[in-house]
């Protein structure tokens, strides 16, 4: 008796191992169902962040981001960017001249900020300028990191300040260690990092919004 007390006991929990998998499939299911959806939540959520926490960005969160930008769609697939990923070194300098640049101009001190904000990483983008949709692709790329970064924790800003910076005589030889292309021009950068600050949605203007009949 006790045999088959064992032998029934064996088979129902073999039968309630076997359920939980697709009964936790169907929960899963009904709750995303439920949920928001998380594209829309992430391009809704996100902000330009112009301060950052001390925290290095880890390679796989890195080349996520990456990933991500050159699978934007891009005109007949030319995928007519260059993308430069620039270490600290590079930021410090450019912060060094930067700050070098405002001061000669009579900016305040204690006003200039850093470059990249503050991030640790910095992403230079060029477009080509032999393709007259090129900085549309380019474009494109950027929104894919952004959104990627935002969905990963992190937080970002176009910075296009400081291509024209690069673009200055000073900067010359910051240019040249990016080694684009001949017909290459640099378009902006964007600063990643993750954010120390949750800045409030700005207003955005509806009514530029229009159904052409």
């Amino acid at each position: 008796m006790k045999t088959i007390s064992r032998l029934f006991l064996i088979a129902g929990l073999a039968s309630l191992s076997a359920c939980t998998p697709s009964q936790k499939n169907m929960e899963a299911q009904e709750a995303a169902s439920e949920g928001k959806n998380q594209v829309i939540e992430t391009i809704m959520s996100r902000r330009s962040i112009r301060k950052y926490k001390q925290q290095p960005v880890e390679q796989e969160k890195l080349r996520q981001i990456l990933e991500c930008g050159i699978n934007a769609p891009n005109g007949q697939n030319k995928q007519s960017w260059e993308i430069r990923v620039v270490n600290q070194e590079f930021i410090s300098e450019l912060d060094s001249l930067n700050r070098s640049l405002a001061i000669a101009k009579g900016a305040d001190e204690s006003k200039i900020r850093h470059t990249s904000y503050g991030a640790p990483v910095m992403i230079f983008i060029a477009n080509d300028t032999t393709y007259d949709f090129s900085q549309v692709d380019c474009g494109l790329l950027g929104a894919n990191m952004i959104l990627t970064a935002k969905s990963l924790g992190l937080g970002s800003c176009c910075l296009g300040g400081i291509a024209r910076t690069m673009k200055l005589p000073e900067a010359e030889s910051l240019l040249k260690r990016l080694d684009l292309p001949e017909n290459y021009n640099l378009l902006y950068a964007i600063s990643f990092g993750y954010p120390d600050e949750s800045p409030a949605a700005k207003p955005r203007k509806a009514e530029k919004i229009k159904f052409v009949e």
